[in-house]
């Protein structure tokens, strides 16, 4: 089978496989605990995260440092963020590519609980390439803020740092000064973005920042929340004391150490691992698109990682050429994984103003740095193959979504 799935989890590292292991093997012992043992295993806690935080580029050792708080995965800690940012009556501002948990958390506290009445949501734009607009950003907030009684009339703004169906890279940094202007915080889903472009958190200039170490051969059931210093934020569990509190429960170690291992070698290669990637997605579109000149690549003229492609095949069904693919040895997929299974249109696409038969033969590809050019070749000629025999079925007039290439 041909991986080409990446952007929705990633094959763990081997050598970050060893190091878990490694750990795992080492003597139980609870970070939470007082005895030898446990402050031995705080030890390597503190330790891994502070390796987190320095590849990263954020010094989580200094007095007044930003905190790395350990979580579940990606879902929780965009959870966390929505829910337990700024005031608890404030509305949020989302862009509307969003990944499913961020939109979920973000419409949950609109329709709110326990027959409490909901907070305001806003949006912000993208335009055709898949991209925020910052004058979206701005109007939505400055009407926002106008409209509250004081300046936390807006809780939290949520964007995330490259889109995961189309590979689109967004102006963090021009959002964050935006965010700085109206007194806003910022939180961002960087989880697609590690390993595959530079990614600096202080220099982001944002308050939250969430990261999942299974995007970049780390291990699953772990993820992170980075605060900036002097961010708070509302838990949403009950029970312990660990992380002051903010997020209790017994801290998995040996996963959290995994992470950092997966996290260092994910920055230390970017450079290399991001040239390969790019050429391995380059000549992937190149060689589809002379061969299926109705092909579309979304997003292709704005930034995009270089792991990530998200195509369509004006007139073919994406479900039908998702199986056909996964029978004819090649695993992609129609959209986000975790909206996937239910296989709703493309949000993504349709905030970029896709047509219909754009967003109904969408798929993405995504490679990673263990991906191989023997693969990418392979997979050109299996994927030409089901496209050749989509478009003998079509009789769609593809004239007009020409336009789009």
């Amino acid at each position: 089978m041909i991986y080409l799935d990446n952007n929705a989890t990633t094959a763990i590292d081997p050598e970050v496989a060893r190091v878990l292991a490694e750990a795992f093997s080492q003597t139980p012992a609870n970070a939470s605990s007082q005895h030898r043992l446990g402050q031995q295993t705080r030890s390597r806690l503190e330790a891994a995260t502070d390796q987190i935080g320095r590849c990263l580029g954020s010094d989580l050792s200094r007095v007044d440092a930003p905190r790395l708080l350990v979580t579940s995965g990606g879902t929780e800690s965009n959870n966390l963020a929505i829910a337990g940012m700024g005031e608890p009556e404030g509305a949020i501002v989302v862009s509307r590519i969003e990944h499913p948990s961020v939109l979920a958390a973000a419409a949950a506290a609109e329709v709110g609980e326990r027959g409490q009445s909901g907070r305001e949501l806003g949006w912000v734009d993208v335009d055709a390439n898949g991209v925020i607009s910052l004058v979206s950003l701005r109007s939505t907030l400055d009407r926002l803020t106008r409209s509250g009684d004081s300046p936390e009339a807006v809780s939290v703004v949520s964007i995330m740092s490259a889109n995961n169906e189309t590979g689109v890279v967004q102006p963090i940094q021009a959002a964050a000064e935006v965010c700085r202007e109206f007194r806003v915080p910022l939180h961002v889903d960087a989880t697609q973005s590690i390993g595959k472009v530079p990614v600096d958190l202080t220099a982001w200039g944002v308050s939250a920042a969430t990261i999942t170490p299974h995007k970049l051969h780390g291990p699953t059931g772990v993820g992170f929340l980075w605060l900036d210093s002097g961010v708070d934020i509302r838990a949403a569990l009950r029970g312990g004391g660990q992380q002051l509190g903010t997020r209790p429960g017994t801290e998995p170690v040996a996963l959290v150490i995994a992470a950092a291992e997966a996290i260092r070698i994910a920055c230390e290669q970017q450079p290399t691992a991001a040239e390969h990637m790019a050429d391995l997605r380059n000549q992937l579109e190149s060689e589809l698109v002379r061969r299926h000149p109705t092909c579309l690549i979304h997003g292709r003229q704005a930034p995009r990682l270089p792991s990530t492609t998200c195509l369509s095949l004006p007139g073919a069904d994406r479900q039908s050429l998702l199986m056909s693919l996964d029978m004819a040895g090649v695993a992609c997929s129609s959209g986000s994984a975790c909206s996937s299974g239910s296989s709703p249109p493309s949000h993504v696409l349709l905030a970029m103003g896709a047509s219909k038969s754009l967003v109904d033969s969408a798929l993405r590809f995504s490679v990673s740095r263990f991906s191989t050019k023997a693969e990418i070749e392979r997979a050109i000629e299996l994927i030409s193959r089901q496209f050749s025999k989509a478009e003998g079925f079509s009789t769609v007039d593809n004239s007009v979504e020409n336009g789009w290439r």
